[in-house]
Protein backbone atom coordinates (compact mmCIF):
# COMPACT_ATOMS: atom_id res chain seq x y z
CA UNK A 1 0.00 0.00 0.00
CA UNK A 2 1.44 3.49 -1.15
CA UNK A 3 1.42 5.70 1.84
CA UNK A 4 -0.36 9.06 0.51
CA UNK A 5 -0.14 12.78 2.90
CA UNK A 6 -1.51 16.11 1.93
CA UNK A 7 1.37 17.27 3.00
CA UNK A 8 4.04 15.39 0.98
CA UNK A 9 5.58 18.05 -1.81
CA UNK A 10 4.33 14.98 -4.76
CA UNK A 11 1.06 15.51 -3.58
CA UNK A 12 0.98 19.05 -3.65
CA UNK A 13 2.45 19.31 -6.80
CA UNK A 14 -0.62 17.04 -8.07
CA UNK A 15 -3.25 19.74 -6.24
CA UNK A 16 -1.35 22.34 -8.24
CA UNK A 17 -1.47 20.73 -11.28
CA UNK A 18 -5.13 19.43 -10.62
CA UNK A 19 -6.06 23.44 -10.31
CA UNK A 20 -4.12 24.65 -13.31
CA UNK A 21 -6.02 22.14 -15.22
CA UNK A 22 -9.32 22.88 -14.25
CA UNK A 23 -8.09 26.51 -14.68
CA UNK A 24 -7.31 26.00 -18.03
CA UNK A 25 -10.70 24.38 -18.92
CA UNK A 26 -12.02 27.40 -17.90
CA UNK A 27 -9.80 29.42 -20.03
CA UNK A 28 -10.54 27.44 -22.97
CA UNK A 29 -14.39 28.10 -22.55
CA UNK A 30 -14.10 31.79 -23.26
CA UNK A 31 -12.26 30.77 -26.22
CA UNK A 32 -15.12 28.74 -27.73
CA UNK A 33 -18.09 30.87 -29.70
CA UNK A 34 -20.91 30.42 -27.23
CA UNK A 35 -24.18 31.46 -29.00
CA UNK A 36 -26.94 29.89 -27.04
CA UNK A 37 -30.42 30.48 -27.93
CA UNK A 38 -29.51 33.65 -30.12
CA UNK A 39 -27.01 31.66 -32.04
CA UNK A 40 -29.75 28.83 -33.04
CA UNK A 41 -31.80 31.33 -34.18
CA UNK A 42 -28.93 32.71 -36.55
CA UNK A 43 -29.77 36.01 -33.93
CA UNK A 44 -25.89 35.81 -32.80
CA UNK A 45 -22.48 34.74 -34.03
CA UNK A 46 -21.69 31.24 -32.22
CA UNK A 47 -22.49 27.31 -31.91
CA UNK A 48 -26.42 27.11 -30.32
CA UNK A 49 -25.58 25.93 -27.35
CA UNK A 50 -24.27 27.04 -23.67
CA UNK A 51 -20.83 27.03 -22.35
CA UNK A 52 -21.44 23.87 -19.73
CA UNK A 53 -22.15 21.69 -22.80
CA UNK A 54 -19.36 22.94 -25.07
CA UNK A 55 -16.95 22.64 -22.42
CA UNK A 56 -18.47 18.95 -21.48
CA UNK A 57 -18.29 17.76 -24.73
CA UNK A 58 -14.35 18.92 -26.13
CA UNK A 59 -13.40 17.85 -22.79
CA UNK A 60 -14.88 14.08 -22.65
CA UNK A 61 -13.54 13.79 -26.33
CA UNK A 62 -10.50 15.11 -25.14
CA UNK A 63 -10.01 12.73 -21.89
CA UNK A 64 -11.11 10.06 -24.39
CA UNK A 65 -8.78 10.39 -27.03
CA UNK A 66 -6.16 11.12 -23.82
CA UNK A 67 -6.97 8.05 -22.26
CA UNK A 68 -6.67 6.01 -24.98
CA UNK A 69 -3.01 7.49 -26.04
CA UNK A 70 -2.48 6.62 -21.76
CA UNK A 71 -3.71 2.65 -21.98
CA UNK A 72 -2.30 2.12 -25.44
CA UNK A 73 1.42 3.75 -25.67
CA UNK A 74 3.24 2.10 -22.83
CA UNK A 75 5.14 4.75 -20.33
CA UNK A 76 3.57 7.32 -22.40
CA UNK A 77 4.92 10.75 -21.91
CA UNK A 78 2.93 13.76 -20.24
CA UNK A 79 3.64 15.71 -23.53
CA UNK A 80 1.92 12.48 -25.75
CA UNK A 81 -0.95 12.53 -23.38
CA UNK A 82 -1.62 16.08 -23.24
CA UNK A 83 -1.52 16.49 -26.90
CA UNK A 84 -3.34 13.58 -27.27
CA UNK A 85 -6.45 15.22 -25.15
CA UNK A 86 -5.75 18.79 -26.88
CA UNK A 87 -6.62 16.98 -30.66
CA UNK A 88 -9.21 15.30 -29.81
CA UNK A 89 -10.95 17.94 -27.99
CA UNK A 90 -9.99 19.98 -31.12
CA UNK A 91 -11.32 18.03 -33.75
CA UNK A 92 -15.01 17.65 -31.76
CA UNK A 93 -15.24 21.79 -31.64
CA UNK A 94 -14.03 22.08 -35.25
CA UNK A 95 -16.88 19.82 -36.21
CA UNK A 96 -19.13 21.33 -34.08
CA UNK A 97 -18.48 24.64 -35.38
CA UNK A 98 -18.31 23.49 -39.34
CA UNK A 99 -21.62 21.20 -38.76
CA UNK A 100 -23.53 24.36 -37.80
CA UNK A 101 -21.49 26.95 -40.27
CA UNK A 102 -23.12 24.45 -43.25
CA UNK A 103 -26.86 24.94 -41.30
CA UNK A 104 -26.00 28.89 -41.23
CA UNK A 105 -25.15 28.92 -44.33
CA UNK A 106 -27.01 26.41 -46.87
CA UNK A 107 -29.81 25.89 -43.89
CA UNK A 108 -30.85 29.42 -42.54
CA UNK A 109 -28.83 31.27 -45.69
CA UNK A 110 -27.20 34.19 -43.18
CA UNK A 111 -23.56 35.52 -44.09
CA UNK A 112 -21.20 35.27 -40.91
CA UNK A 113 -20.60 38.53 -39.47
CA UNK A 114 -18.98 39.75 -36.11
CA UNK A 115 -21.27 42.11 -34.38
CA UNK A 116 -17.85 43.38 -32.01
CA UNK A 117 -15.09 44.25 -34.89
CA UNK A 118 -15.39 46.49 -37.89
CA UNK A 119 -13.12 43.68 -39.69
CA UNK A 120 -12.42 40.20 -38.78
CA UNK A 121 -8.92 40.60 -37.18
CA UNK A 122 -7.41 37.57 -39.32
CA UNK A 123 -9.02 37.75 -43.11
CA UNK A 124 -9.38 41.68 -42.69
CA UNK A 125 -12.57 41.16 -44.39
CA UNK A 126 -15.16 43.63 -43.61
CA UNK A 127 -18.25 42.79 -41.11
CA UNK A 128 -20.85 45.54 -40.15
CA UNK A 129 -22.29 45.81 -43.43
CA UNK A 130 -22.43 41.77 -43.65
CA UNK A 131 -24.95 42.34 -40.45
CA UNK A 132 -28.50 41.15 -40.47
CA UNK A 133 -30.97 44.06 -38.49
CA UNK A 134 -31.56 42.88 -35.18
CA UNK A 135 -29.14 40.40 -34.73
CA UNK A 136 -25.71 40.37 -32.48
CA UNK A 137 -23.78 38.89 -35.69
CA UNK A 138 -24.45 35.46 -37.59
CA UNK A 139 -22.79 32.62 -38.03
CA UNK A 140 -19.44 31.99 -36.89
CA UNK A 141 -16.89 33.47 -38.93
CA UNK A 142 -13.23 32.99 -39.19
CA UNK A 143 -11.65 35.14 -36.25
CA UNK A 144 -14.72 32.88 -34.25
CA UNK A 145 -13.44 29.34 -35.45
CA UNK A 146 -10.03 29.62 -34.91
CA UNK A 147 -10.74 31.10 -31.31
CA UNK A 148 -12.58 28.28 -30.82
CA UNK A 149 -10.44 25.50 -31.78
CA UNK A 150 -7.38 27.51 -29.76
CA UNK A 151 -10.00 27.08 -26.31
CA UNK A 152 -10.88 23.47 -27.34
CA UNK A 153 -6.78 23.03 -27.32
CA UNK A 154 -6.61 24.44 -24.16
CA UNK A 155 -10.00 22.33 -22.41
CA UNK A 156 -8.18 19.51 -24.14
CA UNK A 157 -4.89 19.88 -22.47
CA UNK A 158 -6.45 20.44 -19.21
CA UNK A 159 -8.81 17.07 -19.05
CA UNK A 160 -5.97 15.32 -20.03
CA UNK A 161 -3.33 16.87 -17.47
CA UNK A 162 -5.88 16.06 -14.55
CA UNK A 163 -6.53 12.72 -15.95
CA UNK A 164 -2.70 11.85 -16.63
CA UNK A 165 -2.38 13.19 -12.99
CA UNK A 166 -5.36 11.12 -11.31
CA UNK A 167 -4.54 7.58 -13.15
CA UNK A 168 -0.90 8.42 -11.79
CA UNK A 169 -2.24 8.36 -8.35
CA UNK A 170 -4.80 5.86 -8.21
CA UNK A 171 -3.05 3.48 -10.29
CA UNK A 172 -0.43 3.05 -7.29
CA UNK A 173 -3.51 1.92 -5.44
CA UNK A 174 -6.20 -0.29 -6.93
CA UNK A 175 -6.03 -2.51 -10.39
CA UNK A 176 -5.39 -0.33 -13.34
CA UNK A 177 -9.19 -0.70 -15.03
CA UNK A 178 -10.85 1.04 -11.80
CA UNK A 179 -7.82 3.62 -11.79
CA UNK A 180 -9.04 4.70 -15.26
CA UNK A 181 -12.58 4.79 -14.36
CA UNK A 182 -12.23 6.80 -11.08
CA UNK A 183 -10.08 8.85 -12.78
CA UNK A 184 -11.72 9.30 -15.60
CA UNK A 185 -15.44 9.92 -13.50
CA UNK A 186 -13.60 12.97 -11.57
CA UNK A 187 -12.28 14.57 -14.43
CA UNK A 188 -15.76 14.34 -15.86
CA UNK A 189 -16.96 15.96 -12.72
CA UNK A 190 -13.79 19.06 -13.22
CA UNK A 191 -14.84 19.50 -16.48
CA UNK A 192 -18.41 20.16 -15.37
CA UNK A 193 -17.46 22.33 -12.56
CA UNK A 194 -14.84 24.64 -14.58
CA UNK A 195 -17.78 25.23 -17.53
CA UNK A 196 -19.67 26.40 -14.91
CA UNK A 197 -17.77 28.76 -13.42
CA UNK A 198 -17.28 31.01 -16.92
CA UNK A 199 -20.91 30.32 -17.42
CA UNK A 200 -22.04 33.41 -14.86
CA UNK A 201 -19.09 35.52 -16.06
CA UNK A 202 -19.92 35.08 -19.59
CA UNK A 203 -23.69 35.47 -19.14
CA UNK A 204 -25.41 33.99 -22.43
CA UNK A 205 -22.86 34.62 -25.64
CA UNK A 206 -19.20 35.18 -26.40
CA UNK A 207 -17.69 35.33 -29.65
CA UNK A 208 -14.41 34.59 -28.54
CA UNK A 209 -10.92 36.20 -28.06
CA UNK A 210 -11.45 39.49 -29.83
CA UNK A 211 -14.92 39.90 -27.75
CA UNK A 212 -14.29 42.74 -24.98
CA UNK A 213 -16.39 40.64 -22.57
CA UNK A 214 -13.36 38.24 -23.11
CA UNK A 215 -11.02 40.47 -20.99
CA UNK A 216 -13.76 42.19 -18.63
CA UNK A 217 -15.02 38.62 -17.57
CA UNK A 218 -11.58 35.86 -17.71
CA UNK A 219 -9.64 37.08 -15.34
CA UNK A 220 -12.05 37.04 -12.23
CA UNK A 221 -13.32 33.64 -13.79
CA UNK A 222 -10.07 31.86 -14.08
CA UNK A 223 -8.85 33.28 -9.93
CA UNK A 224 -12.23 31.85 -9.53
CA UNK A 225 -11.53 28.20 -11.27
CA UNK A 226 -8.19 28.29 -9.84
CA UNK A 227 -9.34 27.98 -6.29
CA UNK A 228 -12.64 25.95 -6.81
CA UNK A 229 -9.99 23.33 -8.75
CA UNK A 230 -7.70 23.31 -6.08
CA UNK A 231 -10.22 22.43 -3.73
CA UNK A 232 -10.94 19.37 -6.24
CA UNK A 233 -7.89 18.73 -5.96
CA UNK A 234 -7.75 18.59 -2.18
CA UNK A 235 -10.59 16.23 -2.63
CA UNK A 236 -8.96 14.08 -5.06
CA UNK A 237 -6.48 12.96 -3.07
CA UNK A 238 -8.68 12.93 -0.05
CA UNK A 239 -10.12 9.87 -2.06
CA UNK A 240 -6.74 8.09 -2.71
CA UNK A 241 -5.99 8.46 0.98
CA UNK A 242 -9.09 6.83 1.97
CA UNK A 243 -8.56 4.09 -0.50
Amino acid sequence: MVDISLLDPTTLTNILLIALSGTLVCIGVHFVPVGGAPAAMAQATGIGTGTVELAAGSGLVGLITAAYMYSNVENAPMALVLAAGAMGSMIMIASAMLAASLIYAYGVGVPFASAQVKHDPITRERQDTYMSKGTQGQGIPTVCFVSGVIGAALGGIGGALIYFVLIGIYGQLISSASAAAVAGVFTMGVFYVNAVVPSYGVGGTIEGVHDPKFMRVLPKDVVTSFFVSLVMGVVAILIAIGM
